[in-house]
């Protein structure tokens, strides 16, 4: 795969609810290893071009097509959103979703349970090989805890983690998907300063150590331009400006629209 060829290539993307042009002819592409942001108003359609991307909705024009290693590029709008899951996307959502009576570990196996070969007869039989894959999944999950740095809480229940915590929860078991592309929406909402920082401070080690690359949604501005390599700003569903932090800083449309004077 060529350097420059993106891994996510979104092309004349627009979603329609009734009369409401929600995301209008959107076009934006992602290359592998790259962290980039997409920024906007409230109500701007950002989440809706998640959503378009992941399966949650499928666009009424435009497509969505991925890239992954040598594998051929494929078009993925309007399929299942766990099948475009097995493919290698995963995200998170604004507001949390996790299993808060199941404890972190049984979470972050849940993030897990797609790479399970084991059917519903061997997994009431339990025999060696399952044993054996199921000890591979705990250990798998173990791991990404602790490179969440969530280790310490791996019995706790996770509606008791602390708010931070949790949001490292859920990347945890998006992580678990084995994805080459990660999806955050919003995921320092809500967050204090220390908190905000400890997870920029992850993304950027889930990028280069798990070579995964990151497409975030985010309105605090400073984790934006500390962390992105590109940005892309929407209004009104409709793309305004894109590029590096200092061109999006000093883009006149874009401090009109978004950032203020």
């Amino acid at each position: 795969m060529s350097a420059a060829e993106p891994i996510l290539d979104i092309k004349n993307l627009s979603m329609v609810f009734g009369g409401l042009r929600a995301i209008d002819d959107v076009s934006l592409h992602i290359r592998s290893g790259e962290i980039c942001a997409l920024i906007g108003p409230n109500g701007a359609g950002k989440t809706t071009i998640f959503n378009c991307i992941t399966g949650v909705y499928d666009p009424t024009e435009g497509s969505v097509s991925i890239k992954r290693g040598e594998a051929p590029r494929e078009e993925i709008q309007g399929r299942k959103p766990n099948a475009i899951n097995r493919k290698g996307l995963a995200r998170t959502f604004q507001n949390i979703r996790l299993f808060g009576n199941m404890s972190v570990l049984e979470n972050v196996m849940i993030g897990r349970h797609n790479s399970l070969k084991a059917g519903i007869f061997k997994a009431i039989v339990r025999d060696r090989p399952t044993r054996e894959e199921e000890q591979r999944l705990i250990d798998d999950c173990h791991e990404i805890l602790k490179k969440m740095r969530l280790e310490m809480f791996i019995n706790e229940s996770a509606r008791n983690l602390p708010y931070g915590a949790q949001r490292r929860l859920e990347i945890a078991r998006a992580l678990a998907t084995d994805p080459f592309l990660l999806l955050l929406d919003e995921p320092v909402a809500g967050m204090n300063p220390n908190e905000t920082k400890e997870l920029e401070e992850t993304i950027n080690l889930i990028r280069e150590r798990e070579k995964v690359t990151i497409l975030l949604i985010e309105h605090d501005m400073s984790l934006v331009m500390n962390v992105s390599e590109r940005i892309y700003v929407l209004d009104y569903g409709r793309l305004i400006a894109e590029g590096t932090p200092n061109d999006i800083k000093s883009d006149p449309e874009v401090i009109r629209a978004y950032l203020g004077e």
